[in-house]
């Protein structure tokens, strides 16, 4: 096995895109692969809000179609994005996230980065279990003060009724966080992704890991694969 590489010692960025259902938990695997390899997570919403109160040529436009109520197009997505990609803190790369959706807009990725020399290092898909992922995510709720997140089977609070972090007695959970809405979210996320995973497949970048390990082993699994791309 190769010695673990850190960012000082990545030879090339990595361009990662993590695949994965609502409460699967690419939020937070992409927050450790920040912390350890340097990457930055680029979240589609995240970048069109930015852009639009930076006021770049991208997003002026995409506040145009917004404020009509449109769909922004892919083109004004992929301005934005590169736009973003372009700042000095990607240099080590980036987890790409909610882009591509299609393989449409994988296509389209794909001449972006290669304008810049770049491509895909590794789309990986965090394979779940849908019945464990509906008792894992209907039973997720939190600390309505500070954010802390808890579960009704996993992880509950060591004072019932106080949260363990700030001592707050408020929890709320979100309305769609019930079995019969994460059921049909678990299963328009099979349809919409696996065009995209026979996309990436075809392409040899396709990785997988066992999306219902534990949050360490998941986050180990996704750390070789850095270390292999990025070698």
């Amino acid at each position: 096995m190769s010695e673990t590489m850190t960012p000082e010692t990545m030879t090339k960025a990595a361009v990662l895109i993590l695949l994965g259902p609502p409460g699967a938990g690419k939020g937070t695997q992409a927050r450790m692969l920040e912390e350890r390899y340097g990457l930055v997570q680029l979240s589609t919403g995240d970048l069109l809000r930015a852009a639009v109160a930076a006021g770049t040529d991208a997003g002026r436009a995409a506040k145009s179609v917004m404020e009509a109520g449109g769909l922004v197009s892919d083109e004004i997505v992929l301005a934005i994005l590169k736009d973003r990609m372009a700042e000095p803190d990607t240099a080590k790369g980036v987890i790409l996230d909610g882009f591509p959706r299609t393989p449409g807009q994988a296509e389209a990725l794909d001449a972006l980065l290669a304008e810049q020399g770049l491509k895909i290092s590794a789309a990986v898909s965090m394979e779940v279990d849908d019945a464990a992922m509906v008792t894992r995510v209907s039973g997720r709720y939190t600390c309505a003060d500070c954010g802390e997140g808890y579960h009704d089977s996993f992880k509950q609070p060591a004072v019932d009724g106080c949260c363990d972090k700030c001592g707050g007695k408020a929890f709320k959970r979100r309305a769609d966080d019930n079995a019969e809405t994460v059921g049909a979210r678990l299963t328009a996320y099979h349809a919409s992704t696996a065009p995209l995973i026979a996309y990436y497949g075809q392409r040899g970048v396709l990785r997988k890991v066992d999306g219902m390990g534990a949050i360490d082993s998941i986050a180990a699994d996704l750390g070789r694969i850095v270390d292999e791309v990025t070698a």
